[in-house]
C-alpha cells in the first residue's frame, strides 16, 4: 500500500480508536504524513516561529555566562512545554482528537521527509556534475563552507548530515513522543533548535550555549544509538551487510567529537561501504579534524542517494517501534488494572444477581 493509501486507511478508522491506541496511531500517522506532505514555507513553520522567539529572547538575555545560558534555555522552552502539556491534557479524554493532535505535532517536528528529499536533490546535482549547484544546496543540510569542495567532499558532508539528522529530527522525536507524548516531542525539537542556534563553539556561545548543547546531547543519547541499531539492521536494503555495519559502529563510533553523532555516521558509513570523517571548515575560519569512520572510498552521488533511502527506512522502522511500545505499555497497564479497555470504570466482579 502506498503512503497515501496508509494515510487514508488510518483516517477512516481514527474516529473509532481507543484511548490506549491514540498515541500509537498519532505517531504512526505523523511518520507517514512526514513522508508525503511537504513542509510549510519557513515563515509559516512552527519551528521557525520558535526560532524567532528564541532569537528575540537571546538578544535580551545574552551574557558570557553559563548560568545566564541555562536560564535562557529554561525560559525559551517554558512556553513550548506549556503548549504541549495543555494540548495533551485537553485531548487525552477524546482518543480521536488526541491521535490527531499527536499526529499534527509529530508532523511539525519530524523532519525525515524533507531531509531525505534534500539528499536526493544533492545526489541529482552531483549526478549532473553541477558542482556550483551542489555547493549552493549544502547550506540546506549543514553549516560547512562549501567553497572548493569537490564531489566526494560534498557527498561526504551530505551523508554525514543525513545520518546525524535522522537521529536529531526523526528518531529522537518519535522516541520522546512515545515516552512523553506531545510535550516530549515539542520540547525535544525546541531543544534541538536551540542547540543549532547557540550550541556550537564560538567566542559568543562558548559559555552561553553550554546548557542548550548539553541538554540536546542528553535528549539524543538513546535515540542516536537506536538510530545506529536500525541502520545496522536495515543495511542490506542499501547494499550493505548488517554484521559488518555493526562491527564498524562498535569500532568507530567514539572517533567523533559528538557523543551521539559518531553512532549515526559510522552506521551510515558501514551500511554504504564508504569512509566518512576528516577535515571540515566552517564560517569565521573555524576548522575541525574528525576521526575517520568506516572503510572504503569517499562517497559519491550513488551513495548519497542510498543514504537518503536509508533515512526513510530507518524513520519508518523507528515509527513502528514507537507505536508498538505505546501499545505494549497500554496493554501492560490494562492487565495490571484488570479492566476492560472499552469500559475503564466497570468492575470485573462476577454478576451474582442473574440476568438483568
Amino acid at each position: 500500500m502506498t503512503y497515501q493509501g496508509e494515510l487514508q486507511h488510518i483516517g477512516r478508522h481514527i474516529g473509532s480508536l481507543t484511548p490506549a491506541a491514540s498515541r500509537a496511531a498519532g505517531l504512526g500517522l505523523a511518520a507517514l504524513a512526514d513522508q508525503v506532505l511537504p513542509d510549510p514555507p519557513n515563515r509559516w513553520h512552527p519551528v521557525a516561529w520558535f526560532g524567532t522567539w528564541a532569537g528575540w529572547l537571546e538578544a535580551r538575555m545574552w551574557s558570557d555566562s553559563r548560568m545566564r545560558g541555562a536560564t535562557f534555555t529554561i525560559v525559551a522552552l517554558a512556553p513550548v512545554a506549556a503548549l504541549g502539556l495543555a494540548t495533551e491534557v485537553a485531548t487525552h479524554r477524546c482518543p480521536a482528537a488526541h491521535a490527531l493532535a499527536t499526529a499534527l505535532a509529530g508532523w511539525v517536528v519530524i523532519g525525515a521527509g524533507s531531509l531525505s528529499r534534500e539528499g536526493e536533490l544533492m545526489a541529482g546535482r552531483l549526478d549532473e556534475g553541477d558542482l556550483p549547484g551542489a555547493r549552493g544546496r549544502l547550506s540546506h543540510l549543514c553549516g560547512r563552507l562549501p567553497d572548493g569542495l569537490d564531489e566526494p567532499e560534498l557527498a561526504r558532508a551530505t551523508v554525514e548530515s543525513l545520518a546525524e539528522n535522522t537521529a536529531d529530527s526523526a528518531i529522537a522525536s518519535l522516541w520522546w513522543g512515545a515516552l512523553g507524548g506531545i510535550p516530549g516531542m515539542l520540547v525535544h525539537r525546541a531543544t534541538n533548535t536551540l542547540d543549532a542556534m547557540v550550541g556550537y563553539r564560538s567566542t559568543r556561545y562558548a559559555r552561553f550555549g553550554t546548557a542548550s548543547a548539553r541538554l540536546d546531547d542528553l535528549l539524543d543519547l538513546a535515540p542516536a544509538r537506536l538510530t545506529a541499531a536500525l541502520a545496522c539492521a536495515l543495511a542490506s536494503t542499501v547494499g550493505g551487510r548488517p554484521a559488518a555495519t555493526a562491527r564498524i559502529v562498535l569500532r568507530d563510533a567514539h572517533d567523533h567529537p559528538s557523543p551521539n553523532g559518531g553512532w549515526c555516521e559510522s552506521a551510515w558509513a558501514g551500511a554504504l561501504g564508504v569512509q566518512l570523517g576528516g577535515h571540515n571548515v566552517y564560517p569565521a575560519g573555524v576548522t575541525e579534524e574528525r576521526g575517520l569512520l568506516g572503510d572504503g572510498p569517499r562517497p559519491r552521488a550513488l551513495q548519497v542517494r542510498r543514504a537518503a533511502k536509508l533515512v526513510r527506512r530507518v524513520t519508518l522502522a523507528g515509527a513502528g517501534i514507537a507505536a508498538a511500545s505505546c501499545l505494549a505499555s497500554s496493554a501492560l497497564s490494562w492487565f495490571s488494572r484488570g479492566r476492560d479497555p472499552q469500559l475503564p470504570h466497570t468492575s470485573r466482579e462476577p454478576n451474582h444477581g442473574g440476568n438483568r
